[in-house]
């Protein structure tokens, strides 16, 4: 590829091109990938997009990207990759026909060589236009996709047409194995990444953490429980505010950070539930944070709660980079990134007895335990974990598709 000798895509994720070298068509490194996804406004699908697109422009290869848009796709920028407004969004019948059309002259101006979806809508119309173009197709599975019918597992099973399929986790592999008829040989598990240099206690300045915590008005002598997650039931605030209740502690202030994203009745549950239980000085309902290495700073104990299993769990990741003790409830792709007993708590989902035990134990740690516990969770995560890890294991399965491609 791109006049490398014995070389691949993932073996060149270290030797960018220079900034200023356009990514377009006028100058096509191989192979040439059109990512699609609904569109660029917030979530771990489109983080995903946004790094793989910068890797692959790092790699020699030409990143384009199809979307509805939105203010993610400013990030594309850096690395001039060419972003194609489309309403892949929709879920109608009839634009999603139409998709097919776009997509596939997108494809064929472009001479692109692999189609990677991310989400189901927009999926049906690139596997249209990649069947129609004689493109390889390949998919990335996010989410245990619920079904409770025919018409909606049928909707979902697109995820699981892909020449190959990304799981983001091995609880999402065994997902699509028990749902989806697909060969195993097709799909592969890839973690979710973070950026480990983002991420990292020592890339976080003294005068970050100050300014949040002004803003957040954090008194000096409490204790910090965390829990990162926009406002919605099953990310488990009720359970979290009960086991608060259950310890029983007035010098600790938990804040749950996150947009309750026009959940206002669900907020005012939260709220309530606070009053009831006369925790109206422990428990703080803080709108999202645009700076969560800071905040993850602040924090004694980070906690996931979730009473439905996590696809991959971002949040837990990220606070184990940062060197916080954490708790998780004991389902899901959570098993898979922490070490139980050893780098977290894990509790039963929707206990809030012992989910209270878990918190009396990690705010009761000494510094040396802290330091310790710290630290081995750090190495977990920067050994598996990592935006780099993800990357390069993308870019080798688009090198599988390129090398199945010329054998035919």
């Amino acid at each position: 590829m791109n006049g490398a000798q014995n070389t691949t895509t993932a073996d060149r994720i270290g030797n960018p091109q220079a900034d200023g070298e356009p990514a377009g068509a006028t100058a096509k490194g191989r192979p040439v990938v059109l990512q699609v996804l609904p569109a660029l406004v917030t979530g771990g699908a489109e983080r995903g997009a946004i790094d793989m697109a910068a890797a692959l422009h790092q790699a020699g290869g030409t990143p384009l990207v199809a979307s509805a848009g939105g203010p993610m796709a400013r990030e594309l920028e850096r690395w001039r990759v060419p972003h194609f407004t489309l309403p892949l969004e929709s879920k109608n019948p009839a634009v999603m026909l139409r998709n097919v059309d776009r997509l596939s002259r997108i494809i064929r101006e472009h001479d692109v060589d692999i189609v990677h979806a991310r989400s189901r809508a927009p999926a049906w119309s690139a596997l249209g236009a990649a069947r129609r173009t004689g493109v390889p197709f390949m998919t990335t599975f996010h989410a245990p996709y619920n079904f409770d019918g025919k018409l909606k597992r049928f909707y979902n099973s697109v995820m699981a047409k892909g020449d190959r399929v990304i799981a983001i986790s091995e609880f999402i592999r065994d997902h699509i194995l028990a749902s989806y008829e697909i060969d195993p040989a097709r799909i592969r598990v890839i973690h979710r990444g973070i950026d480990i240099n983002n991420f990292s206690p020592d890339r976080v300045s003294p005068e970050r953490v100050i300014q949040l915590a002004k803003a957040w008005r954090l008194p000096d002598d409490h204790k910090v429980v965390m829990l990162p997650g926009r406002l919605t039931r099953w990310k488990g605030q009720t359970v979290l505010i009960d086991a608060l209740a259950k310890l029983g502690r007035r010098d600790i202030l938990c804040l749950m950070v996150g947009s309750d994203q026009g959940r206002t009745g669900y907020r005012q549950e939260l709220e309530e539930q606070t009053r009831r239980l006369g925790l109206e000085g422990v428990v703080r309902l803080v709108d999202h944070c645009n700076d969560m290495p800071a905040a993850y700073m602040l924090a004694d104990v980070v906690v996931s709660a979730s009473s439905d299993p996590e696809a991959f769990g971002r949040v837990i990741v990220e606070a184990q980079a940062m060197g916080r003790p954490v708790i998780v409830t004991n389902h899901g792709a959570v098993r898979e990134t922490v070490i139980a007993g050893e780098t977290a708590w894990a509790v039963p989902p929707n206990d809030a007895g012992a989910l209270a035990e878990a918190l009396a134990d990690a705010l009761s740690l000494d510094a040396g335990q802290r330091a310790i516990l710290g630290d081995r969770a750090m190495a977990y995560v920067n050994a598996r974990f990592t935006k780099d890890r993800m990357c390069a294991d993308t870019l080798a399965v688009y090198d599988e598709l390129m090398a199945a491609k010329k054998r035919t």
